[in-house]
């Protein structure tokens, strides 16, 4: 795929500080106090064929103001009078930008007028978005999680968290957050002291310095990761379907956690907790809200022509709690994805006539994860994976999507994640597996984006994983600092001949495993009957 529209994007920066001028001139008064400040800059998210979601946030009551273009000096410019930014949502504010064009770069511009004086409106923030194929054609798509975890935080002299701008660099239509987009639970100091005795010196803010609580260490958390410029220059450009795992609240957490023994925790009600990180989480993820039904519902998901379904799936919201996992029937307490989305996902996967159908999923199927052990001394699991074996506990729910996926002859479905802290590409194999009644398909691991490096995890047998590709800190090293290097995202180009080609990249974007998948072509990604 070669490089898009390099020359508007080249004249846009050139001439952005012009329009703005011209935008911004007439209407604004000279008192800068007076004027709110825009200073997380704009994201995109959820988008879809003719539409996207602008996020922005002021420091001050006042209303959102979107207008956007073809042109890049804003020229027939659409203007829309947004929501208000209040207090309630800690001034973050989001609007629905609709009829976009397909395969045309959009600019986007956002201010922030005040209340209290409408002459008063802030210096406008600017994006610019990569138009969606509608046809079929090349498509490409980047994916990752875990940013800003283990102490690692914004490190200045180190670039900031420069995957971003490797993954800018791409070039990319849309970015996949793989969840843990904060980490409430891990403090960050001013330094720590990383491999080899180098120093990592963290930018801090207050929210940061203690694991989160209140509702605005919470939003503090992501307050913090929008210091980093990368992250901003990308939020700027490439749209985020956004997912979470479990340190937007606290590690490994369910309804049943038990905090009563941590001593970093004034606050032990872990449900007040959960409240809490959901409503960060809602209040600065660029989603768009998905109905008066489940006005919090995080899976989802997302058309793209022909070629292309992803959907995002929440391992997280509905599960039962974190045990030895290890049930001979299902019950409540083997729940990980919940009754109503594992129905949701079949239903939705079996009806898609996408060639190429993408699970987002927030942690690996096969990779055992451990939680430390229960009353019995047994070990206990976070993840579905639950030891070498049959099909039991969570496995319960996987084993049923996949066997669903067989009998209806849905293929080509393949699996992204993150969550464990290294890259991976695992093939699952009914010939090698305990539970077969399911066709072969393939997971890719990603990350961390900036974040400890720990691993490789253990593969269980049930589903037959087979680590085609690891790459992860050398034996008995972990928490490796972003200064070793190993960070990770994942690419993938689908050609409009149909190839799903996916590159696993460093924190350079050097691809270091590559894999090119043909897609078995039967009615809409469905195999012909056996």
């Amino acid at each position: 795929m070669t490089d898009h529209d390099l020359p508007s994007r080249r004249l846009f920066l050139k001439s952005s500080g012009v329009a703005l001028g011209a935008l911004a001139a007439p209407a604004i008064v000279t008192a800068q106090s007076a004027r709110p400040i825009a200073a997380q800059g704009v994201q995109f998210g959820d988008p879809t064929g003719d539409a996207v979601v602008v996020w922005s946030r002021s420091d001050r009551p006042a209303r959102m103001i979107v207008e956007w273009s073809r042109d890049p000096m804003f020229r027939d410019a659409q203007r829309i009078l947004g929501p208000y930014a209040l207090k309630a949502s800690d001034f973050t504010a989001r609007q629905d930008l609709t009829g976009l064009p397909p395969d045309r770069d959009t600019f986007v511009r956002v201010s922030f007028q005040s209340l209290d004086n409408a002459r008063a409106l802030s210096e406008p923030v600017i994006g610019q978005l990569r138009g969606l194929p509608d046809r079929g054609e090349d498509l490409r798509f980047v994916w990752g999680g875990d940013t800003a975890g283990q102490g690692w935080g914004i490190n200045p002299t180190f670039g900031g968290m420069r995957i971003y701008e490797a993954m800018r660099q791409r070039q990319p239509h849309f970015f996949v957050h793989s969840g843990d987009t904060i980490y409430a639970d891990g403090p960050i100091p001013a330094s720590v002291v990383a491999e080899g005795g180098r120093v990592w010196n963290n930018l801090v803010t207050p929210e940061v310095a203690k694991v989160a609580e209140t509702l605005d260490e919470f939003r503090g958390r992501y307050r913090y990761n929008l210091l980093d410029e990368p992250l901003r220059r990308f939020n700027a450009e490439v749209p985020q379907i956004w997912q979470w795992d479990d340190h937007e609240v606290t590690n490994n957490w369910s309804d049943a956690k038990d905090l009563s023994a941590d001593a970093r925790y004034t606050e032990k009600n872990v449900p007040l907790l959960i409240a809490r990180g959901t409503r960060a989480f809602l209040d600065y993820a660029p989603m768009r809200p998905f109905d008066a039904r489940e006005s919090q519902r995080v899976y989802r998901q997302f058309r793209y022509g022909p070629l292309l379904d992803v959907f995002v799936v929440d391992m997280r919201s509905y599960r039962g709690p974190n045990s030895y996992n290890r049930q001979t029937a299902p019950d409540d307490s083997t729940a990980i994805l919940g009754r109503e989305q594992l129905d949701w996902l079949k239903r939705e996967l079996a009806k898609s006539r996408a060639l190429w159908k993408v699970v987002a999923s927030d942690m690996p199927i096969g990779l055992l994860i451990g939680d430390g052990r229960d009353a019995q001394g047994r070990a206990r699991f976070e993840g579905p994976a639950n030891g070498s074996g049959p099909a039991l506990g969570r496995e319960f729910e996987i084993a049923e999507l996949l066997t669903h996926l067989r009998r209806e002859r849905v293929d080509n479905v393949v699996w992204l994640t993150a969550d464990v802290h290294y890259c991976a590409a695992h093939h699952y194999d009914p010939k090698a597996a305990l539970y077969a009644d399911f066709d072969p398909f393939w997971e890719f691991v990603a990350g961390p984006l900036n974040a400890g490096s720990f691993g490789p995890g253990v593969l269980d047998d049930t589903f037959g994983p087979q680590a085609v590709f690891v790459k992860a800190p050398p034996p008995g090293q972990a928490n490796l600092s972003p200064y070793a290097g190993l960070q990770f995202f994942g690419e993938v180009n689908i050609d409009s001949r149909g190839q799903f080609h996916v590159d696993l990249r460093d924190l350079d974007g050097t691809a270091l495993f590559s894999k090119t998948l043909t897609p078995e072509r039967g009615h809409g990604g469905r195999h012909p009957r056996r």
